[in-house]
């Protein structure tokens, strides 16, 4: 699956250039046009934005200036009339009432001479007498000279209107005499915040329009599109923009303050802007603006989307145009790809057909002839590598047989062993390669006999100590031997450690548990049987279930209970039959020999077989 991932074919590769060559300037294009686009129209909405808010503040600024002067020009004529001598009749009222009918925007108007009656007129649909009374006193106790007294926005009680309260003195001299408070509408302030519009901020907000409204020092709506938001007074400052004009104050008449708004659960960008509203130097009021930025800019998504729109288009025609001439292009490529996997397994029995005028024509007819050679020169080496290994095997055997033939009880030794090797291995499940590995260590594995005295190898009876080290040292010089041959590096294992035993009490090295090879644990095993399945000078060959007893109870000592499992196995299956080597009686005597009785096997004789 892996190698599969890995090849491409050329067809896709065909394919991916033409999209590559054909929508990648399209793309590039279309995506470098609608971001400077969206820079542009960005700028354009940040700059109409900013010019908004200042307009706004300085319509707000007139309408308050005029009903400042309004009041301001009150007071003068008073101050010229003679302010301390107002008059006190109750025909005053009435003419006080008169000037708000004339002007709608004067919600009250009063006259509140230091000593004498206070003389007031009120639209009694919208303010009661006490909140008029109420807003007299906030003003009044904020006098203090010839400066003219502003308060914040507030709401009238009657929650349908929002009254802004301005008082100015009348002086005597340096003596104030009376004062002219007029409560003033808010409502043209609105309308303009409103913008000609009628729909609520979120639905202006939606059309990707600004949201325009007016907060007071201390960040509370005075005016908004949607009025229950003035009307409740509610505090803006959660959104940056409001609190950057808190922060900046009188400072700052005007900026553009992009910042990022919560809508429906997830961070919208959004573009914000404030100016500043001077009534006095004491009473500001912010001029806020929002817009949200992709509802603002929906027309580079609109871009975005027609070019990506075109692109897909594209896409589709190049896929279908480049597939035709792709596969035209390609099918020759795969024919003699094919070929070629062909080869690579093995089989050269099919040519490619590739056929044209073209370059690719002579290639499929060079590779069939290619084919030839190679057909030829692969049978050659098979036939060598066969001959090869035949040679490598028979010297093999026949180096074991020498080493056996040292000694008439030990002949053909090494070739069983070999074979219990090799059925054990395949009772095992292992592979070929590994079996074959198993094969030659076995009919190696006694090499190192090569090199021991034959008095001691030859010797009738048991050896002694001495003799016994010096025959325990056999795996050490067949390893020595054979490791200077670098194509024998594979079959070591089996010579070098075959009496090792799993508890670590074997020998050369004390090897025990998982550091024992599976080819060593194979050996072993088969070693020992034939040594007990075959007679010697000091021992009678065991039947066959004995010595597969024998076997068992060393499980776990001296050998690996799978490997034991599969030899017997194997000898259950008819794969594995002891071949017992007999000597005449006279090659005893020779030897002043005589026969010896059926002793149970020592463990010096399965330590040197």
């Amino acid at each position: 699956m892996l190698e599969r991932l890995k090849r491409i074919r050329l067809l896709y590769v065909v394919l991916a250039v033409l999209l590559l060559v054909g929508l990648l300037p399209l793309t590039v294009a279309g995506i470098l046009l609608s971001r400077r686009s969206a820079e542009e129209l960005r700028a354009i909405e940040g700059r109409y934005q900013a010019q908004l808010v200042r307009d706004k503040a300085r319509q707000i600024e007139l309408y308050g200036q005029r009903y400042r002067e309004v009041v301001i020009g009150l007071a003068r004529a008073f101050e010229i009339a003679g302010g301390n001598r107002l008059p006190a009749d109750a025909g005053y009222d009435a003419r006080l009432q008169k000037s708000l009918q004339d002007d709608p925007n004067l919600i009250a108007l009063a006259i509140c001479p230091v000593k004498g009656e206070v003389h007031r007129a009120f639209q009694v649909d919208l303010i009661k007498r006490e909140e008029v009374d109420q807003r007299i006193s906030e003003v009044l106790a904020r006098m203090s000279g010839r400066g003219v007294v502003i308060g914040r926005p507030q709401v009238i009680r009657s929650g349908q209107e929002m009254g802004l309260t301005i008082a100015a003195p009348v002086m005597n001299g340096e003596e104030i005499t009376a004062a002219v408070i007029a409560v003033v509408s808010f409502q043209e302030v609105f309308k303009a915040v409103q913008q000609s519009s009628s729909r609520g901020a979120r639905e202006l907000m939606d059309a990707g329009l600004p949201v325009v409204f007016v907060v007071d020092q201390n960040g509370k709506a005075v005016a908004h599109p949607d009025a229950a938001v003035a009307f409740s007074e509610r505090s803006m400052t959660d959104l940056k923009v409001v609190q950057d004009w808190l922060e900046t104050g009188a400072q700052v008449q005007s900026a553009l303050e992009p910042f990022s708004l919560e809508r429906d659960g997830r961070m919208t960008p959004m573009l914000g802007s404030y100016a500043t509203v001077e009534l006095d130097k004491n009473s500001l009021l912010g001029v806020i603006a929002i817009q949200d930025e992709a509802a603002a800019l929906s027309s580079v998504s609109d871009m975005r989307r027609q070019t990506l729109f075109v692109s897909l288009l594209s896409a589709v025609l190049a896929l279908m145009f480049g597939f035709y001439f792709a596969e035209k292009l390609t099918r020759p490529v795969r024919e003699l790809a094919a070929g070629a996997q062909r080869i690579a397994a093995g089989d050269f029995s099919q040519r490619v057909r590739v056929l044209g005028r073209t370059e690719l024509g002579e290639l499929g007819a060079s590779f069939n002839q290619m084919t030839d050679q190679v057909e030829r020169f692969v049978g050659d080496l098979q036939r060598s590598a066969e001959e090869n290994h035949e040679l490598f095997l028979g010297t093999v055997k026949a180096l074991a047989a020498a080493i056996d033939g040292k000694d008439p009880y030990t002949r053909g030794h090494s070739e069983r062993v070999s074979r219990f090797s090799v059925a054990t291995a395949q009772a095992l499940g292992l592979a070929e390669a590994e079996i074959e590995k198993i094969r030659i260590s076995a009919l190696l594995h006694d090499v190192g006999k090569i090199g021991i005295d034959d008095r001691i190898l030859k010797k009738p009876s048991a050896l002694t100590d001495e003799e016994f080290e010096i025959m325990k040292t056999h795996p050490q010089k067949g390893f020595k031997i054979m490791s200077q041959i670098p194509a024998m590096r594979d079959f070591l294992p089996g010579m070098y450690m075959h009496h090792e035993m799993i508890n670590g009490q074997g020998y050369p090295q004390g090897l025990e548990g998982d550091e024992l090879p599976m080819q060593a644990r194979i050996v072993s095993v088969a070693d020992t049987f034939d040594a007990m399945t075959t007679e010697r000078p000091y021992q009678r060959a065991m039947e066959l279930e004995a010595a597969l007893t024998r076997l068992k109870s060393f499980v776990g000592t001296r050998y690996d209970g799978r490997v034991v499992a599969a030899f017997i196995a194997a000898c259950e299956a008819g794969k594995i039959r002891p071949g017992v080597t007999r000597v005449n009686r006279q090659q005893s005597t020779v030897r002043n020999l005589q026969p010896l009785p059926i002793p149970p096997t020592p463990d010096s004789v399965l330590a040197v077989s």
